[in-house]
Formats: structure tokens, sequence, C-alpha cells
């Protein structure tokens, strides 16, 4: 048996310092949080619903892939089994799928060749900044708040991230341009801009159809790259969906991230980037960028799991290649989520009392957040209490800001919830939110 007394212990500050940034810790604490109190009607976390999920799709989903590719494709057992149970491509092996349902639904036309299939989204952040970003000076751009996925990301591959704030539709191109030149005089290199331009995690803001034009635009002047997240884009409660920057992208500025956590399956964890750029060697030789991010997988993941990505395979295979479609009744869910969440907000806090307690909400046109400004400290504390003495959750918003923010504000999630759920959630939302207004009240004089 070891001996634990004897056994040493590792210093904190010899182990990489992004282990002390608290952006790592934020992710861990909502789950740690929800645990803790399983009563707690939860706004925290940003899941899908799982009303439409059945044990019994994952079969069918595998069996359609396999018929695609013995009566599609003509295969043979033998080569299905090995595609199934082996390695396989690094790149991934379903790229072909994933290329004809951007072309279907987004009007994204790449070559297959130019996809990278990872483990979930969060591996295509990791690959698409570790090749990006070649030296110290090197600098991401990222619209704040801001996903903290992203800044956790960089943060472990010590990249420097520079926040910009959006405004009430978003990203805003005029302040990356200022931000992009500010740098620049101070013997910085901006590198690439990362968004979110529909329904973003965590503001629910999305840009209008002319800032992403502009956007490109700045792009260019200022020759950026832009990393274009887009796992919400389907989710459009009022008026129509807007065009994606890749698909509106003439100069192969944009590098699409992708998932299917949200559109399809969280636990198949299949993501992927289009990397369309042509990349030009010291001799040379010309690549696509998809294949520089493939070295880089085949030395962290080696490939992203043959079965997951033929479960996913499967359902796009079932739909036509036509996700949008199949999305219909989450769309129609998702919508009916954030609006029964929008109403009871305004039933609870009409304009007077909103007046009166310095109260505000956005009004997302989608997605799954809204954020709500409240009169006192939205910190962990005020979570924890809230949760105890209220039995609802939310999250702080001072997560997503990366140089200090967000103290007083914080954020909604209503997709994994039922509508009477919400009603509920609202109604316990609101008594914490009096209580609190009170006592901030009491102790600052408002």
């Amino acid at each position: 048996m070891t001996d634990t007394a004897a056994s040493p212990a590792l210093a904190l500050q010899d182990l990489h310092s992004s282990l002390t940034d608290p952006v790592l810790d934020a992710m861990n604490f909502l789950n740690e949080v929800v645990a803790r109190f399983p009563e707690a009607l939860s706004f925290a976390p940003g899941r899908p619903a799982e009303g439409t999920f059945e044990t019994d799709d994952i079969a069918r989903h595998l069996r359609s892939y396999t018929d695609h590719l013995e009566q599609g494709l003509g295969w043979s057992r033998d080569q299905v089994r090995t595609h199934l149970f082996q390695y396989g491509r690094t790149k991934g092996v379903i790229h072909d799928l994933i290329a004809r349902t951007l072309a279907n639904d987004e009007q994204i036309h790449v070559p297959p060749e130019s996809i990278v299939v990872t483990t979930g989204c969060q591996e295509a952040m990791l690959l698409t900044l570790r090749a990006l970003f070649a030296g110290p000076q090197d600098t991401l751009l990222v619209s704040s708040p801001c996903y903290v996925g992203i800044t956790g990301a960089a943060r472990l591959l010590d990249i420097a991230t520079h926040p910009v704030p959006e405004n009430s539709d978003g990203p805003d191109p005029e302040a990356f341009l200022a931000a992009a030149r500010r740098l620049r005089r101070a013997g910085k290199r901006p590198r690439a801009i990362y968004v979110v331009p529909d329904f973003a995690n965590p503001s629910g803001t999305s840009m209008t159809v002319a800032a992403r034009e502009r956007l490109l635009q700045v792009a260019a002047e200022e020759d950026l790259l832009i990393l274009e997240d887009n796992p919400y884009g389907f989710f459009v409660r009022a008026g129509s969906a807007r065009p994606t920057l890749k698909s509106m992208d003439r100069e192969r500025r944009v590098l699409h991230l992708g998932s299917f956590a949200k559109t399809a399956m969280p636990g198949a964890r299949v993501g992927y980037v289009v990397a369309d750029q042509e990349v030009i060697g010291p001799d040379g030789r010309r690549s696509l960028l998809a294949d520089e991010l493939s070295k880089i997988k085949s030395m962290t993941t080696v490939n992203t799991s043959a079965i997951s990505q033929a479960v996913v395979g499967g359902l796009l295979v079932e739909c036509d290649c036509r996700l949008r479609e199949a999305n219909a009744g989450a769309i129609a869910h998702y919508t009916a989520n954030l609006t029964t969440l929008l109403g009871e907000l305004e039933r609870h806090f009409p304009e007077k009392r909103r007046r009166a307690l310095g109260l505000s909400w956005n009004e997302p046109t989608g997605g799954f957040f809204l954020v709500v400004d409240v009169p006192f400290v939205a910190d962990v504390k005020a979570l924890e209490h809230s949760a105890r003495a209220f039995g609802v959750l939310w999250t702080p918003m001072s997560d997503f800001y990366t140089e200090g923010g967000g103290e007083r504000r914080l954020r909604l999630s209503c997709s994994a919830l039922t509508v009477d759920q919400i009603v509920e959630g609202v109604r316990r939302l609101a008594r914490f939110v009096e209580s609190r207004a009170a006592d901030a009240g009491t102790a600052e004089g408002l």
C-alpha cells in the first residue's frame, strides 16, 4: 500500500498558470452547484432539451449510416467494419455529409477536404488557435462578454486575448477596427476575431446583415481572420435566419466553427471546423489550412470517434443532409421557451416596477439566452443564496468578462426547461430579485 503521508505534494505555482485562472473554474462550478441543489429550477446550463431523445435512436442512426456506406457507396462489409472499429482518418469520416449539410442549410459551399471533424467544437477552437497564433505578440480579439470556452482555450495556450465591448446588436465592427489599430500601435499583432454572430452565448445578441458585411470589410482592411462560432443559428424566434459570415465570405477570411451538440446530440461530442484557407510553405508547396490542423489533431486526440461520427452521420443521412428542417420541432420548442421567459419577466416586473428596481433585460430574437441587469452584485455568493433560499439557479455574468465587468448582470438560459418550469422558475427568481434588491437598497441607500 502506498504511504500517502510520505507522497510529495505538487505546488500549484509550479503548474501551468492557467490553473489559477477563474475562467477555468466557471464550467466546473456550474456543474457542481447544479448537483448540490438538485431540487432547484435551473436557468444555468445552455444544454439542449432532452424531450426528443430516445436511446433507440442511436442504433437506428448507426444502421442508417452503415446502409449509406454499403448501399449508397457500395462498400463491402469488411470495409464498413474497419471503418467503424479502427482509428480512421484524422480529418474525419463524415466530412462529405457535413459539406452537403452546410450547403443545404447555410449556403456554405466548400470542398469536403476543407472540413476537419473534431471532438466537440471545443477541440475545433484549440486546433485553430494553436495553428494561427505563432508568437507572443499575436492577439485574439473577442467580443465582450465572451463565451468562456474560447477565452479558456486561449489561456491554456498562452494566447493573449483582447476584449472588445459589444453593442445591442452584438459584435461591433467599428469597435473591432479601432481595437486592431490600437494593438498595432502598441506593437501587438491582431491575428483574428472570435464572434458568435447569432444569439450569442452569453448575451443572446445577433449581428445585423449590415454589421456582418462591415466586419468582413474590417477583416480585409486589417488583414484579420474571423473565427465564426455558430451553434445557435437555427433557433430563430422572430424574423428570419440571417446569413452566416462564412456564406458571405469571398476572400476566405472566415473559419467556420460548428457543432452538432445543439442541433443533434451533445453526447456524441462531434464538432467541426471549415478551414478552406490556402497555406503556402517555404518550398512553395500549397495545402489547405484543414490539412495543417489535422497535423495538430494527430498529436492530440488522433481522430474523432468513428462511432460518434457514424451516429451523427446516420442522422444526417436520414434527414437528407437538411438539418435545419429536421430541427423544426426543436426550433418550435426553443421559440416557445424564450417567448415564455420574456413574457413571465414582463408579468412579474412590469415597466413601473422595473424602473423602481433598476432592473432591465434584453429581448433576443432567438437562441437560448438572455441577460438581466440587476440592482445588486450577482456573484457566486448570491447564486448560492438564490439556490438555497429560493430554489432557482442562474449564471453570474462576471465569468464572461476577461478584464472585469458584469458584476450586476446574470444570464438566464431557457433551453433545458419546460414551459411550466419556466413559469415557476421566474416566479422564484422574482422573489429572489425582490429580496436581494431590498437588501441592496438598505445597504447602499438605493
